[in-house]
């Protein structure tokens, strides 16, 4: 029999690793409840159709099919396997496909429901996705995303307040040094126009990759797809430009006089920057990223990418604005949108990786109460009782062991104090309270246990 193993980029996830990541999420749920975002889930699986030719020639290629349940190789024809073309033989035996992303499935649930939502309408959403990509450290093919989005509405607002948010979810994760990097669709596109560059999504795909593979391998890629030397020179000579956000647009202004989509873009990422400093948020940790392209096809407006640094991990976090997505569902109305993804499984990787996470982010448990006999034991069980229902998680070592066993019970789960009840302590009524970080003790009744509990909940910034 063989050994059990995980797919290759899953993983499992055991309690110490949970809790933290639930430390992430919440403290993402609580911001975007707190920005009026309401929650939302979606299948697990999509229509095919719903999810193909929403990323991109790439993107299509990373989904993964799910077979047709039953007798999958009914509705093949005659010579089609023989063929081993996959384009033609996977709509014959895979109808459907897990999510991409969760943003596709939000536009199609908005145009589904469209009269039963009012508008602007915000969502959040916390669920996994899969991508069939090469495993690597920080890319996995399962991972979960949290996203707000709103759509039916073309204002700036609302990426301002994505920015806002970002700032908001790092600083309550204890994440100080981070960039969000922004940029606009409509300068890329003044870009293709005034370089001549005449494949618009081959140039944002390459622009994309500007990170990963670099400078050269990207001219390569570009020269390999039909484009000019001269218009890669000018694409590079505009994207090599640094200054800082005002010096920028302005330089802008001038390459794109003839080019309405990039005076647009110029325009509309002008007016975010006003509306950042209406709102008083420091601009020192964004950046006006000209190479900034974002893979995905269904952007047109405003893009961001969020990077955690001083570690060897990719953006955490990226988003955009959408004109046109729910028009590809056949909606004549014209549904405008803008969202922001935040990757658990990158944030979880980078706040280990800086010691960011707080010292009681593992812990699921406060107190542990601990006995000597059966006698001592059952009375334990009403003052759990009485724990429990004053609002503090409690547990009580199940079986008859020594003290010390119980004790290495609760240091092992990181449990920091512990009740101790033995035959003194059922006769006068005051318990041994052990602070088990501090290794002090004190003699307390109920009422002084939960007192002093209370005040020792203060949460620690770092491990």
């Amino acid at each position: 029999m063989d050994k059990p193993s995980l797919p290759k980029g899953t993983r499992d996830f055991g309690p110490a690793q949970m809790t933290k990541r639930q430390f992430i999420m919440e403290g993402i749920r609580k911001v975007f409840q707190k920005y009026g975002f309401m929650p939302l889930e979606t299948p697990a699986m999509e229509n095919l159709s719903t999810l193909t030719g929403k990323y991109g020639d790439e993107g299509d290629q990373l989904l993964f099919r799910v077979l047709n349940s039953g007798d999958f190789l009914k509705d093949v024809q005659p010579g089609q396997l023989e063929s081993r073309n996959s384009k033609q033989l996977s709509p014959a035996i895979a109808g459907k496909g897990l999510r991409y992303d969760l943003t596709v499935p939000f536009a199609r649930y908005a145009v589904m429901n469209r009269h039963e939502i009012s508008l602007p309408f915000k969502r959040y959403q916390m669920q996994p996705v899969w991508r069939a990509d090469r495993p690597q450290k920080g890319r996995y093919r399962e991972f979960y995303q949290c996203d707000a989005d709103v759509v039916g509405t073309d204002s700036l607002v609302c990426e301002t307040e994505i920015i806002l948010m970002i700032a908001e979810i790092f600083n309550g994760l204890n994440i100080v040094d981070y960039t969000v990097k922004i940029n606009h669709r409509g300068i890329l596109s003044g870009l293709a126009e005034v370089s001549g560059a005449g494949d618009e999504s081959a140039l944002f795909v390459g622009i994309d990759k500007l990170d990963k593979i670099g400078e050269e391998k990207v001219r390569e890629e570009l020269l390999g797809k039909g484009f000019t030397q001269q218009s890669i020179d000018t694409v590079f000579k505009v994207l090599g430009h640094k200054s800082d956000a005002k010096q920028k647009l302005d330089f802008l202004k001038e390459q794109f006089k003839r080019s309405p989509a990039g005076q647009k873009g110029l325009n509309d990422l002008q007016e975010v920057f006003e509306l950042l400093d209406a709102y008083g948020l420091k601009r020192d940790r964004v950046d006006f990223d000209l190479s900034l392209a974002r893979g995905l096809s269904y952007y047109t407006g405003c893009i961001f990418e969020v990077k955690v640094n001083g570690v060897a991990i990719g953006s955490v976090s990226g988003g955009g604005r959408y004109d046109n997505l729910t028009q590809a569902f056949g909606s004549k109305e014209r549904l405008s949108g803008v969202g922001i993804s935040f990757g658990i499984d990158r944030i979880y990787d980078a706040m280990e990786e800086l010691n960011a996470f707080p010292l009681d982010a593992t812990r699921s448990t406060t107190v542990l109460i601990c006995h000597f006999d059966k006698e001592s034991m059952r009375h334990g069980l009403s003052i759990l009782n009485s724990m429990r229902a004053r609002g503090i998680a409690s547990e009580i070592y199940p079986d008859l062991k020594k003290i010390d066993k119980q004790l290495d019970y609760a240091n092992n789960k990181k449990i920091p104090f512990a009740v101790i009840i033995g035959s003194e302590e059922l006769k006068s009524g005051l318990y041994s309270l052990k602070d088990l970080r501090k290794g002090e003790q004190l003699k307390l009744g109920v009422d002084g246990i939960v007192a002093h509990l209370a005040s020792n909940e203060q949460p620690n910034k770092s491990s």
